[in-house]
């Protein structure tokens, strides 16, 4: 079964498509990786998604609903999370959640205020007014408003941005404990750790969607060969491989640097020749997902242009 069916979705603000023809799956109990560089569409079509926005074209069901007749029915079932902190914040904590419980009309707003301050770990902090919380403590607040309603399905449009690597560690720890429980997740994100932590992802490049998978799936759909130079001239054999035939991405990682190419053969023989100038030591190595998302991106034509 899938939370997400979606077929030819496109979504036009005057001239520019802003997400073009983009069809894709999210299965229901999985976490889905939503990746792409800014303006790429990812915000728009999550808004379709949860039916914020109505498509121009294209079909699809969200929880089994109709994305273009049942979209008050999906707004209730899913939850959603906005790229900014949304809250009142001279409210606090506690003040802000009784607002979102009634919105939902729900009954009785205290024990579903309470039930969910306490499985965010926000009880102790009820009290403190939601503008001087540190972006940590705002993102989960985020996150306790958008599943105290029970939702099925969550939408996260990059929930992690400007918070510290503990709290998007204790962030992820609670998004696996919630699909653990049945939650489906759908999330956009420019964290390579973090897709790595999807079940599935999706990327997306202004607004064309060329990859949907496993991380192992897409990258070696991707077709990239990696090479990996290390020694005290890999930063020489860098500069001498620049622009050389074969050669798409040079990216130093400390002491080593990961040589990338599409074309196998030319690949391996820029990269000797750089070895037998250099004296650099080279060996094969596994292509990251931070070079497929390179490589897709060098290779995608800005729609806004």
């Amino acid at each position: 079964m899938h939370a997400i069916e979606v077929r030819d979705l496109v979504k036009r603000f005057g001239d520019r498509t802003v997400v073009d023809h983009v069809s894709m799956d999210v299965a229901e109990g999985e976490i889905s990786g939503f990746l792409g560089p800014n303006g790429s569409g990812k915000t728009t079509t999550i808004r379709i998604m949860c039916g914020l926005l109505t498509a121009d074209a294209g079909e699809g069901h969200v929880l089994g609903h109709d994305l273009r007749t049942d979209n008050r029915i999906i707004k209730r079932e899913v939850g959603y999370m906005t790229q900014r902190f949304s809250f009142y914040e001279d409210l606090s904590i506690e003040e802000n959640l009784t607002f979102v419980a009634r919105i939902y009309a729900l009954r009785p707003t205290h024990d579903y205020v309470r039930r969910t301050l306490d499985e965010l770990g926000l009880t102790s902090r009820r009290n403190q007014l939601a503008g001087t919380l540190s972006g940590g403590w705002k993102q989960r607040l985020a996150l306790a408003a958008c599943i105290m309603h029970k939702p099925r399905l969550l939408l996260l449009d990059e929930p992690t941005a400007g918070v510290d690597p503990k709290a998007r560690r204790e962030f992820w720890d609670e998004i696996h404990r919630l699909t653990a429980d049945g939650l489906t997740v759908l999330v956009s994100t420019h964290y390579m750790d973090e897709a790595e932590r999807c079940h599935r992802i999706h990327y997306i490049s202004y607004g064309k969607l060329l990859a949907s998978g496993s991380i192992s799936d897409v990258v070696a759909r991707a077709g990239l060969h990696t090479w990996v130079l290390e020694g005290p001239a890999a930063g020489r054999a860098a500069q001498m491989l620049q622009d050389t035939a074969g050669v798409d991405q040079i990216a130093p990682f400390g002491a080593l640097v990961h040589v990338v190419g599409v074309d196998r053969e030319r690949l391996k023989q820029a990269v000797e020749a750089a070895v037998r100038a250099t004296g650099v030591a080279a060996q094969e190595g596994e292509t990251s997902l931070e070079d497929v998302f390179i490589h897709f991106m060098r290779g995608s034509k800005d729609n806004m242009q």
